[in-house]
């Protein structure tokens, strides 16, 4: 019958024991009976106490205290006076002993085999997992292809190599195991003895980290991010090296391209005249360049994590806030896109006119608005003072053409002077005699002469109007009138010349918005200009037109019969001091065009085939529904 080890049957059944333990008790007796002829019994109790062992060897415990209870029913059985003999009782007594010693002992050797069996079970886990393990941090070394990790023993040889150690610097495991690192290392390093400075440095700091060059298979240097870390066993004794290197060639001349190109970036924007500011959704300033630390007196510091309201006056800083969410909620852009003026805050508190433009911008889910901003203040004193030697120059134009008609101007004062003279005079004299009928002559000689003065005052109104400098101020003017008036004045004693004027005046093209004194300056000029033209013309002839000039425009012509002009002539005729007089200082047409063009319209000359000159400028049309609006 084949053993069995107690610990491979540890589970074994209370009737597999009871059936051991008289199997073995049956064979023992049975040996006992064979042998008691010749050793009388004195056996009997020793091959009982074998059956005991057996049975406890191989089959544990249980079958053992089976076998002893077993055994000693039969021991006594066989005897037949088991109580009288001492003998017997001293056997049976050193059976019991036995037995009981070897179910001690079994039960003992069965909780150490048990524990031995838990213990070698855990420590086969227990290796099987660490071998799981250490393929596992194997596979991970290794497929960290970017990264080389090997290891060096204590005196900086290498020791483990993975893949990314092999990719990176070009040997293989086979052929680098066992070499010394400073095989990595430029020459001139290997010379100054860095290889064995960075592990002592290691060893002293705990931690090594720097970037520096190193060599590959092929000779060729990388740039390298190093990592040394000393390995200590439990004993505090160094076990060798672990060291981590990352080629970083790649990602240094890119950071380098980027630092150049944000240097560039940040030159041309120091050197750009506008200023810019880059705000995000929630309106924080984040850039502030040079031009906008000049224009609104602050530094970068003082403005950047600051909302740019800070930089509007009321009310467009209580407001920009739900500008930005609305067009965030929406998606409707008013500004953004498109260039306006607007007014800005500096830093004292002044107002800073400028020209503002927005762009957008979505980089890593984030928007940024970028504004543009130029400065007007310069740019809108200058037009500013342009426009009032304009109305400088357009004065003084309006003096010199008086003084030019000064002496017309004064002969048609005279008139009405020498008038008023005679009738005072006259009715002075009716007065010396007065009668009904001399004092009605006087009346009627005091009216005229009170109607004579009237005109008189009335023609100096005109000129000191025309003269008179003044702001620009367009009103609704009617254009009938405008032109009666400028007549009157441009048209003062050229009937002596025999020039003949005629109106042609369209009632639709009227009114008109301008500012009357200005175009009454323009009209003069070119009815004087007119005039002259025809001064050696058989024929004298002067038309004044008006007509409408599309829907919103009013064209209004000057026409002479005079000897017309050259071309060459007319496509300079609106220059500045080109002149066609002997005398003349070529400003008069200049400032027309100014003045037409200030009013929106535009002014031309052409020459008819029928002969003579022919003025035209345009003026802005108000339309009856307008004027119902206004």
């Amino acid at each position: 019958m084949a053993k069995t080890h107690p610990a491979l049957s540890p589970r074994a059944g209370p009737f597999g024991s009871l059936a051991a333990a008289v199997v073995f008790v049956a064979i023992a007796t049975a040996a006992a009976l064979g042998v008691e002829p010749f050793l009388a019994d004195r056996p009997t109790w020793l091959l009982l106490t074998v059956a005991v062992l057996a049975s406890a060897w191989t089959r544990g415990v249980m079958a053992a205290i089976f076998a002893t209870a077993t055994a000693a029913i039969t021991g006594f059985l066989l005897v037949e006076t088991p109580f009288r003999d001492m003998d017997h009782l001293v056997h049976a007594a050193g059976f019991a002993t036995i037995s009981i010693g070897i179910i001690l002992l079994t039960g003992r050797l069965s909780h150490w085999q048990k524990a031995a069996h838990v213990h070698e079970i855990d420590a086969g886990e227990n290796s099987r997992k660490a071998h799981e393990s250490a393929e596992e941090l194997a596979l991970l070394i290794d497929g960290a292809t970017t990264l080389a990790i090997y290891m060096l023993d204590e005196a900086g040889n290498v020791a483990i190599w993975n893949k990314g150690a092999e990719r990176i610097k070009g040997w293989k495991e086979s052929e680098i195991l066992g070499r010394s690192a400073a095989i990595f290392y430029p020459h001139d390093d290997v010379a100054n003895g860095k290889p064995q400075a960075d592990l002592d440095r290691a060893c002293s700091e705990g931690r090594f980290q720097e970037e520096s060059w190193r060599l590959r298979k092929d000779g060729s240097e990388f740039l390298a991010d190093i990592t040394i870390t000393p390995l200590y066993d439990e004993d505090s004794r160094l076990r060798g090296f672990g060291k981590v290197v990352r080629d970083i060639t790649d990602e240094k001349a890119a950071e380098r391209a980027i630092e150049k190109r944000e240097a560039q970036l940040n030159s041309i924007l120091a050197s750009v005249p506008d200023a810019m500011v880059v705000i995000d959704a929630e309106g924080t300033m984040l850039s502030f360049s040079h031009a906008a630390q000049k224009m609104f007196g602050y530094t970068e510091a003082e403005v950047l994590g600051k909302n740019v309201s800070m930089l509007m006056p009321s009310p467009d800083r209580e407001a920009h806030d739900s500008y930005i969410a609305r067009y965030l909620e929406t998606g409707v852009a008013h500004i953004i896109g498109s260039t306006r003026r607007v007014m800005g805050c500096r830093k004292d508190g002044t107002l800073v006119p400028h020209e503002l433009a927005i762009g957008e911008a979505t980089g890593g889910g984030e928007r940024v608005f970028t504004g543009f901003m130029r400065d007007l203040t310069e740019q809108e004193a200058t037009a500013a003072h342009l426009k009032d030697l304009q109305a400088e120059l357009i004065h003084v134009s309006r003096v010199s053409a008086m003084g030019a008609m000064a002496s017309t101007l004064a002969h048609e004062l005279n008139q009405p002077i020498t008038a008023v003279v005679n009738y005072v005079q006259i009715a002075h004299v009716l007065l010396e005699d007065p009668d009904p009928e001399t004092i009605a002559e006087v009346r009627e000689a005091l009216a005229d002469a009170a109607s004579e003065s009237l005109r008189a005052g009335q023609i100096v109104r005109r000129l000191r109007d025309f003269v008179a400098r003044g702001d620009v101020q367009k009103r609704v003017e009617d254009l009938p009138k405008l032109i009666e008036e400028a007549c009157s004045l441009g048209l003062v004693g050229l009937s002596e010349h025999g020039i003949r004027t005629r109106l042609e005046i369209d009632p639709a093209a009227t009114p008109v918005l301008c500012d009357r004194v200005q175009i009454e300056q323009v009209l003069v000029n070119l009815i004087r200009n007119a005039a002259e033209a025809m001064a050696e013309s058989p024929v004298r002839e002067l038309t004044i037109a008006t007509a409408l000039e599309g829907p919103a425009m009013v064209r209004v012509t000057i026409a002479d019969t005079g000897p017309g002009l050259d071309p060459e002539v007319a496509a300079q005729l609106f220059q500045a001091f080109l002149s066609t007089k002997t005398e003349g200082m070529g400003l008069g047409l200049s400032i027309c065009r100014t003045i037409v063009e200030a009013h929106g319209g535009k002014i031309w000359v052409d020459t008819p085939a029928e002969g003579g000159t022919r003025f035209h400028f345009t003026l802005m049309y108000i339309a009856a529904e307008d004027r119902d609006d206004g």
